[in-house]
């Protein structure tokens, strides 16, 4: 019974703060159901871990069975196929991040319609904080989405795993984020996916920059925007822009996992996530500081997000943990010497850096 108060608790909030922020999005670009900020969700998923490791692979799917509770009450159970993702993750993780597949013909009428393949983003460790890191990594979503014209949809939502062990059925209620796929980011914006490799100098110097300063805003390095690692680029607009996805091995997310990227067989200079590392090439310095102002102009948009999802925090600590990590951002952003030497000095000119 509690849990079933919580649960509903939890779905109320998070329409309200969708809805919010769907206001805010009016006429920017095309919002499907699943997305849009006024249907709340929460998911049933039958899981196998066993399965998912033996009979999946980057291409090969299992089948599966999802249920949602529809706005008129009734339940909703829709025939999917599911694999695992992340060679890194089927290592080191129990809960395994999934993508998911729906046929079109059961799709239809459902919350799903326009949402055919979704990513889901999972814990990693079954431990206290693992919900907190599934927030915390819903947050770098959300502000990237505040920063940029152009990002992956993203919805957090409370999910119970029913997991197959041993012909035992174990249900696991954790928080997950559901993420667009990249087709349907390509036609929501009416732009292309580029699948071939572009130097991000060779990308739109705002949205490169913009990135590259997100990026280290939320203490990422296991990115490139060069080979679409934890990226993708697309032509949207006339222009070629990267977006990032996959935040959990940053600093603002801080898992106990987390390590810092190898980049190229060339270890960095830093030995913890926590520490900001300015990863993007030279630009004119004028780019750079127009896009620096639209981070300070957005300063307070920015914390409004992370305040109205501090009630998904289990731990208070995590929270003021992530609020500070991202204060101290914006103390060197705001300072000129300190931008100077932590950003403008910083910018690549090498691919192998």
């Amino acid at each position: 019974m509690k849990n079933s108060i919580l649960l509903f608790f939890l779905l109320f909030v998070i329409q309200i703060i969708d809805a919010q922020e769907t206001n805010q999005k009016v006429n920017l670009h095309e919002v499907s159901p699943l997305f849009d900020g006024e249907n709340s969700l929460s998911i049933t998923l039958n899981y196998s871990k066993k399965d998912l490791l033996k009979f999946t692979n980057d291409s090969t799917y299992i089948k599966s069975n999802i249920s949602y509770t529809e706005k008129d009450g009734g339940i909703k159970n829709i025939d999917v196929e599911i694999r695992a993702r992340g060679n890194y993750r089927r290592i080191h993780c129990y809960y395994l991040p999934l993508w998911i597949k729906i046929n079109k013909a059961v799709s239809k009428g459902s919350i799903f319609e326009k949402d055919k393949k979704i990513k889901i983003v999972l814990p990693c460790l079954k431990s206290k904080k693992s919900n907190d890191n599934i927030v915390k990594e819903y947050l770098a979503y959300k502000i990237f989405e505040c920063l940029s014209p152009y990002y992956f949809e993203s919805k957090l939502i409370p999910i119970q795993l029913e997991e197959q062990i041993n012909n035992k059925t174990i249900d696991h209620n954790l928080m997950a984020i559901l993420v667009q796929d990249d087709k349907q980011l390509a036609t929501s914006f009416h732009g292309n996916i580029i699948k071939r490799n572009i130097h991000p100098n060779g990308q739109d110097p705002v949205s490169s920059v913009r990135n590259a300063l997100f990026q280290y805003m939320i203490g990422n390095t296991d990115y490139s925007a060069a080979y679409q690692h934890n990226e993708k680029i697309f032509f949207i607009d006339k222009k070629i822009v990267p977006i990032p996805y996959d935040f959990d091995m940053s600093g603002l997310v801080n898992p106990s996992y987390a390590i810092v990227s190898v980049v190229n067989d060339n270890e960095l200079p830093i030995n913890r996530v926590t520490q900001r590392m300015y990863r993007g090439f030279e630009r004119d310095k004028e780019v750079v500081q127009q896009v620096r102002q639209e981070f300070l102009d957005r300063q307070t948009e920015v914390f409004n997000i992370i305040d109205q999802n501090e009630i998904f925090f289990e731990d208070p600590k995590e929270f003021v943990e992530a609020r500070e990590f991202l204060s101290d951002f914006y103390q060197i952003l705001g300072d000129d010497k300190k931008f100077n030497n932590n950003i403008l000095k910083r910018g690549r000119t090498k691919m192998k850096d």
